[in-house]
């Protein structure tokens, strides 16, 4: 049998405060190329601050970090465009900082505008002059145009209508399919980390940790809405997740038949 890979992120008894306040403690987490994992929780458990720490953007008080990803792509929860920038040239702020030619960077800006759904009428239209919706799929393709290893979500969708939620959720998975970069998501929504994720991380607040990882082995082409509502409702009665969200232990909820995945 061949040797496991080695995974492509591992962050190794990670601590951080923030003066008297412990952020995070012991978080032991690793993940494997092409993987999604799904970081869930409620405000205050650590989630952005993990975030960070994997960016690049903070540094842990204690702990080991081992990110072997080449490059990284972050979607916020804000668009973050440039306000003084047209559509390609936020695309392709990435790609210019690697030293791509003007022309080559416009056509590979164009090529994912084009994939994002993005008309040509688009392309030259400063960010304020976009849709939220927009401003979504254009921070989404700025992320993309670097190819990334590692793609890092801090909760792009969570401001956007159902509708729109739906339609990014397949323009993501489409294009992690075919390139099977690894993604580290945030979210608030179990629903949503249901539909995408391969594992789901729980982390429960005071101090931030992680008390719970479901792995779903349904592939996503089988995961239709009643599957979806099922398994969330399912995981909502666990003790964990209930106590990662500050929830009353479940008492009086009808047992709901776990299909198609399994926990670890």
């Amino acid at each position: 049998m061949p040797p496991a890979a080695a995974p492509l992120l591992h962050l190794q008894g990670i601590h951080h405060r923030y003066a008297l306040t412990d952020a995070l403690v012991g978080v032991d987490f690793a993940m494997q190329a092409s993987e999604t994992v799904a970081l869930i929780g409620p405000s205050g458990c650590g989630k952005s601050t993990m975030m960070h720490i994997v960016a690049g953007l903070l540094q842990a008080s204690h702990g080991k970090v081992v990110n072997r990803a080449i490059s990284i792509g972050c979607v916020f929860q804000d668009a973050r465009l440039l306000p003084w920038k047209r559509v390609l040239e936020n695309i392709a702020l990435g790609l210019r900082a690697r030293a791509v030619s003007r022309v080559a960077r416009m056509r590979h800006a164009a090529a994912l505008a084009a994939r994002m759904e993005l008309s040509v009428n688009d392309y030259r239209k400063f960010p304020h002059e976009l849709s939220g919706g927009m401003q979504s799929r254009v921070a989404l393709a700025r992320a993309l145009a670097i190819d990334p290893d590692l793609l890092l979500l801090d909760e792009p969708f969570s401001a956007l209508d159902i509708g729109l939620k739906t339609e990014m959720y397949r323009l993501l998975r489409e294009y992690v399919d075919e390139r099977g970069c690894a993604v580290l998501m945030i979210t608030h929504d179990l629903m949503e980390a249901v539909r995408l994720a391969d594992r789901i991380i729980m982390m429960a607040p005071s101090p931030g940790r992680i008390v719970y990882s479901h792995a779903i082995a349904t592939p996503r082409t089988q995961r239709d809405d009643a599957w979806i509502y099922q398994t969330a409702g399912a995981l909502m009665q666990l003790p964990e997740v209930r106590q990662g969200f500050e929830l009353e232990p479940a008492t009086d909820l009808p047992p709901i038949v776990h299909q198609g995945h399994s926990c670890a």
